[in-house]
């Protein structure tokens, strides 16, 4: 995974302008320009902060596949263990009728 490519997807599915995660990331302009260039590497630390302001976990940054749905996997975050319980069997059985 080339991680410049990846935090300008993201930034560009949200419509996030470089200037605007650079704020919202708390780090300047010119080092998110660099990394988007791929001429710096991120720190954990630094791309865990442009995950938190791209609304994703690491995790979701490095799996594209997660990405489909963000709303889904936020949502599913938020229920309890046997509301998650619920929710999964209920796609098995969604899946099964296929």
């Amino acid at each position: 995974m080339n991680v410049a490519q990846r935090l300008i997807e993201l930034r560009n599915m949200r419509g996030i302008t470089t200037n605007k995660l650079a704020n919202l990331a708390g780090v300047s302009q010119s080092h998110l320009r660099e990394i988007e260039m791929n001429t710096r590497c991120p720190t954990v630390d630094t791309l865990s902060y442009f995950c938190d302001a791209l609304g994703v976990t690491l995790g979701e940054f490095f799996n594209e596949k997660n990405e489909l749905n963000p709303f889904l996997t936020s949502a599913a975050q938020k229920l309890s263990n046997e509301q998650q319980t619920a929710l999964a069997n209920f796609i098995i059985t969604m899946f099964s009728t296929f």
